[in-house]
């Protein structure tokens, strides 16, 4: 900044102008503080009316031809099918004003219908969940804020994960997407069926990948180093799921087939919260074995 002297005209004019210009930029960058102070007080406020991100929808996407076990969303499980289980667990989530199921499958539809649900059919054209969430979304009219996808295959899904990833998306206006993750156990560290996730010291995801990350000199699975597992569910803004249908293919989300890399790879937020849970997805038929001794251990009929 010029300090005033007892010099020329000239002089007295330009730093008189120097004055006027650091006022207008102090002014300026006072106006800035204060806008973003409002801003956040702002969201804090429409957070304490459940105003911001307040209208939730669960959308679970079913489709029959699945490429690893064709038919799975109507798979028996202990009696009831595999479809029915994920939404009554996911009916238990006090965060959802409604649950939804898309599928592109009549025979799914039908069996849906029969035990209660509400069915949006999607077309056979969908790449993956997300893409039949968006499609489902707009059939349904466009009058939520928050869209959670929740995997079909996860007849376990605790309804506390689900309140928590919407919370998570709630709070962090600055992601556009929210999931969970949970510790990897040490022999699913080389599975690409159990997908792996960095994420940095605030809480947002770096990457995800079906190889080990991180990896280390060694090529070995680290048994003392806390890897994350993504557990599949994941919420959007439902602004951004539009824009998310937009967005061409990208080369990590192609090579590793997972389609939140794509959010990453076009520079957005993903919100990420840890809990303590066993990933009971069923991605094979093998999987159903499993799933059900582990239910009758927990004396779930």
């Amino acid at each position: 900044m010029v300090v005033c002297t007892s010099g020329s005209e000239s002089s007295g004019s330009t730093s008189k102008a120097w004055i006027v210009h650091s006022l207008l930029i102090g002014a300026a960058v006072a106006a800035a503080a204060a806008a973003a102070v409002s801003h956040r007080g702002f969201f804090r406020r429409l957070l304490r009316r459940g105003g911001y991100r307040s209208r939730v929808i669960g959308i679970i996407p079913a489709r029959f031809a699945s490429s690893r076990f064709p038919g799975k969303p109507l798979v028996q499980i202990l009696g009831k099918p595999m479809i029915q289980r994920t939404w009554e667990r996911a009916k238990m989530a006090s965060t959802l004003d409604r649950v939804v199921i898309a599928t592109d499958d009549d025979t799914i539809a039908k069996l849906c219908h029969e035990f209660g649900a509400d069915v949006v059919m999607t077309s056979e054209t969908c790449k993956n969940g997300t893409e039949r969430c968006n499609e489902a979304l707009d059939k349904l009219g466009n009058d939520y804020d928050v869209v959670v996808n929740i995997q079909g295959d996860e007849p376990l899904i605790e309804p506390e994960i689900i309140d928590g990833i919407v919370k998570a998306l709630q709070v962090s206006p600055d992601a556009v997407f929210s999931t969970a993750v949970t510790s990897l156990k040490p022999e699913d560290g080389t599975d690409p069926n159990r997908v792996k996730c960095i994420v940095d010291n605030n809480g947002y995801a770096i990457y995800f990948s079906r190889g080990l990350i991180p990896y280390n000199k060694s090529g070995k699975v680290n048994p003392q180093f806390p890897y994350l597992l993504h557990l599949g569910i994941q919420s959007y803004d439902a602004k951004f799921l539009k824009i998310y249908g937009e967005l061409a293919a990208t080369p990590l989300q192609s090579e590793e087939d997972l389609e939140q890399l794509k959010v990453l790879e076009n520079g957005y937020k993903m919100k990420v919260i840890k809990v303590e849970h066993d990933a009971h997805g069923v991605d094979t038929p093998e999987d159903v074995d499993k799933i059900e001794s582990l239910m009758r251990e927990m004396n779930i009929s």
